[in-house]
């Protein structure tokens, strides 16, 4: 019998809901929330009502997709053998929406529940689709929030040999385009200006931190100090130029860390994952070393980098196969480690 997970995700401000049978996505659906770009950062509050308004439809849509055959709600429900939500790390409120939803309708159904860590999926998203990395591989993981390099020695074992000890190369990226006067969310702006300008035209410190780990604020301190010292209009006459350099000192930081976990561990299956992998720089930058390298690298698809319940599901899935269940009265954590 085929394995059918329903999976949510809401740690953030989207709100998705994936089905995975036999760790195939089947669908995968999420709501965006636009109210937070007036205040220049997502709101905790604002983003816990929306995915109280919003997760029904997402799910129901999630379930209508992936079994178009069968036409009840009730119908589509009892396919499922279990359900599986994001219990950490995100935004208490926006946490507790999807783990009481899927709470309820796990107690509901009489399904198992299964409780996912939201770091864990984003590396196991390179697990979604045929072109998957083997075992081992290295994982750098880049999102908002978080900076990190994971060896995966197999789906439910990873580990971290290196993190940021400071704040993360997302939050440098939408820092910076603060600075530049860009609108929220500013990393994907800075994406789209640099493509038409000098990546090494200004220079900006990169911090040397030991081993693995990483640091973005020191580089953050360097485009503000240098931004004082200019003339007014230089933001605007230099905005592709100063884009370009900023991105590419985020990535040469983020891979000269990722060239060293690869010759200190000798893995070369390299792997990219969380918001941030859909940078275009590092995309490219990844590739560029994969080649000169030797290394087989692997880049999730762009619905697989940004927060989605894909990588939920997919993760689920390895968990059910272990069957690691969690406890109906799990609850969520805005920052528990793995």
């Amino acid at each position: 019998m085929p394995t059918c997970i329903l999976a949510i995700e809401s740690s953030c401000d989207e709100t998705s809901a994936s089905v995975c049978v036999d760790g195939k996505i089947l669908s995968n659906y999420i709501a965006n929330q636009t109210v937070h770009e007036q205040f220049g950062g997502v709101v905790p509050e604002l983003a816990s009502r929306a995915h109280m308004q919003n997760i029904v439809p997402v799910v129901d849509a999630a379930l209508k997709t992936a079994f178009p055959q069968l036409l009840t709600p009730n119908s589509r429900l009892q396919t499922l053998d279990a359900i599986a939500f994001t219990q950490s790390p995100g935004l208490i409120g926006s946490l507790l929406v999807g783990a009481q939803f899927a709470k309820s309708l796990a107690l509901s159904l009489n399904k198992p529940l299964i409780a996912v860590h939201h770091m864990q999926a984003h590396v196991l998203a390179n697990l979604i689709g045929e072109d998957k990395p083997g075992f081992p591989f290295l994982c750098l993981t880049v999102s908002g929030g978080h900076t990190q390099i994971v060896l995966a020695h197999s789906p439910l074992e990873l580990e971290v040999i290196g993190e940021t000890i400071d704040d993360a190369a997302g939050e440098a990226f939408d820092k910076s385009a603060k600075l530049l006067g860009l609108s929220y969310p500013g990393g994907p702006l800075i994406d789209k200006y640099a493509t038409a300008g000098d990546p090494l035209k200004f220079k900006f410190a990169e911090p040397q931190i030991p081993e693995l780990n990483f640091s973005f604020s020191g580089l953050k301190t360097s485009v503000l100090y240098f931004l004082q010292k200019q003339e007014p209009g230089f933001i605007e006459q230099n905005l592709h130029d100063l884009c370009a350099s900023i991105q590419y000192t985020i990535v040469n930081i983020l891979l000269k860390k990722l060239k060293k976990a690869v010759q200190q561990t000798g893995i070369k299956n390299v792997c990219i994952a969380g918001g941030v992998s859909a940078n275009s720089g590092l995309r490219k930058g990844i590739q560029a070393m994969g080649e000169r390298e030797g290394w087989k690298t692997f880049i999730p698809k762009f619905d697989y980098c940004t927060d989605n319940a894909a990588m939920i599901a997919i993760t689920a899935y390895y968990k059910y196969l272990a069957g690691e269940f969690s406890s109906i009265e799990v609850g969520p954590s805005a920052r528990a480690e793995w």
